[in-house]
């Protein structure tokens, strides 16, 4: 089932959410129907705070092709996707880090370059309740770390530069009253 997206200017996208304490089935047919709404908004990666949830819960959907390298070998040959992210936690974090343009489904046509580390250290439970910590490079590592900052109130603007933040400002207070006006909030 599709959900209803939320976007820049509701009071959900900035809440740190709370830690899921059990796997139940209601919560694996929320991911599921997470998994359908990223795909069907074409997006990559959807936290549950975009869909209106204050729950620790991402998923992600990487097209095979955004993680490999020149010679077809995959980055992170050992996982499937989609991947569903419950209690997400970057524990490490490599210092070499890459400046590459991200989107976010909560801010349409909204990009910008971010700088991130390349390589991360995930601690997190899958829809089993099987606890899982594995290394994750390159594109994908930039995904779950944007997402894992949407579970802790941060979005993907507050880490743009300041000289960025100022260029889309016009559009962001644009698309945040138009929010809070569909929502009826001041």
């Amino acid at each position: 089932m599709k959900l209803d997206m939320h976007f820049y200017g509701d009071p959900v996208l900035r809440e740190q959410t709370k830690p899921v304490a059990a796997i139940t089935d209601e919560l694996c047919a929320l991911a599921d129907d997470m998994i359908e709404t990223m795909r069907e908004e074409k997006g990559i990666g959807l936290a549950a705070p975009q869909i209106g949830r204050s729950v620790a819960l991402c998923v992600i959907d990487l097209p095979m092709d955004y993680d490999v390298d020149e010679e077809g070998n995959r980055f992170n040959p050992d996982v499937a996707m989609p991947m569903i992210l419950f209690n997400p936690q970057i524990v490490e974090s490599g210092r070499k880090t890459d400046s590459h343009e991200e989107g976010c489904l909560s801010f349409p046509d909204i990009r910008g370059n971010i700088d991130r580390p390349l390589e991360i250290k995930l601690c997190y439970l899958d829809e089993k309740g099987e606890a899982h910590e594995r290394v994750i490079v390159d594109f994908l590592a930039r995904v779950i770390q944007h997402e894992v900052d949407h579970l802790n109130g941060v979005l993907f603007i507050d880490r743009m530069s300041a000289a960025k933040r100022f260029a889309l400002s016009k559009r962001l207070k644009r698309l945040s009253q138009e929010t809070k006006n569909r929502l009826g909030i001041e």
